[in-house]
């Protein structure tokens, strides 16, 4: 019935607000804004109604939990950095019959999640920084899925995945979009040194990891990006544990998608961390290498350290 149009991997550094204020930071992330601006012409064009977003900013400590109330609007500082992000406007229509539609599919293919749609839950900054620049019309209606998971299998959000594109697929009437709203490594620079690092890569080890990384998504070696996701999420200092890369990479097919990805923003670093803006096609697949639910605390991958 409906159609999963656009995937992507997107950043929202904080930096690219500051980029629109004048002062010493005025038009240094144009770039990043542009691949915004680009995936949104892209949606767009394939007739997206719905965006969806895996937030890294959105922490949850039990189930997965998606906000979708039927309207968004407010004004938004970062309680992390609220140096940055200040009393940001935002305002855009949600999508309360589709937050629903897959929470209850998540369910049903075993996987726990919630649909929040009588709330007054407003998104975090993984949502509201790309909405800022891809639906300033307010042209498409937005979903936010928490992907800041602490105590969450990577292999029950690759599932949890799976399940939204079989939700939209086989239950909805209309053509979605979803965005992994994360970034590569996520290593602040340490206290005192945010300055120096504010166009830098907190490490050559982690530069060269995360080059490493775009090097297989462009090539589509996803079989082997898909092994060693979970090592590289916490020795890469990934954002949410990595767990929006597990949901897109899941929606996509796990390790049978075979596309190669394509660079909107070249690879950058803010703060100590790696950003990008990429686009992966959307392919034919039959889910037979989406991973099974973990069997016990003591298989796979779970988060145990704290947020970096």
């Amino acid at each position: 019935m409906g159609k999963l149009a656009l995937v992507a991997k997107i950043t929202h550094v904080p930096s690219m607000y500051l980029s629109e204020l004048d002062g010493p930071r005025k038009g240094t992330r144009q770039d990043a804004i542009d691949g915004h601006l680009e995936i949104g012409r892209r949606c767009r064009e394939l007739g997206v109604d719905t965006i969806v977003v895996f937030d890294t900013h959105w922490l949850v400590n039990a189930s997965y939990h998606i906000n979708c109330a039927p309207h968004f609007k407010g004004l938004y500082t970062s309680n992390e950095l609220p140096h940055f992000i200040s009393n940001m406007n935002y305002e855009f229509p949600g999508n309360p019959a589709l937050g629903k539609l897959l929470a209850a599919t998540c369910n049903e293919m075993g996987v726990e999640a919630l649909a929040h749609d009588a709330t007054t839950l407003a998104p975090e900054y993984g949502t509201l920084v790309p909405m800022r620049y891809m639906n300033t019309d307010q042209h498409f209606k937005v979903v936010s899925v928490s992907a800041l998971c602490t105590v969450h299998y990577l292999n029950d959000s690759a599932r949890l995945g799976w399940a939204m594109r079989k939700a939209i697929e086989d239950h909805y009437d209309g053509t979605v979009a979803f965005f992994a709203s994360g970034s590569l490594s996520h290593r602040f620079a340490q206290n005192g040194l945010a300055p120096e690092f504010g166009f830098k890569i907190w490490s050559p080890f982690l530069e060269h990891l995360d080059e490493e990384v775009i090097r297989m998504w462009t090539s589509g070696q996803w079989q082997d990006f898909c092994a060693m996701l979970p090592e590289y999420a916490v020795k890469g200092h990934g954002e949410g544990f990595m767990h929006d890369t597990a949901m897109m990479l899941g929606a996509l097919g796990w390790s049978a998608y075979d596309a190669p990805a394509e660079v909107i923003t070249p690879y950058f670093g803010a703060s100590g961390t790696g950003q990008i803006n990429v686009v992966f096609p959307v392919t034919p697949q039959d889910g037979h290498a989406i991973p099974p639910a973990q069997a016990s605390a003591a298989e796979g991958f779970t988060a145990v350290s704290t947020r970096i």
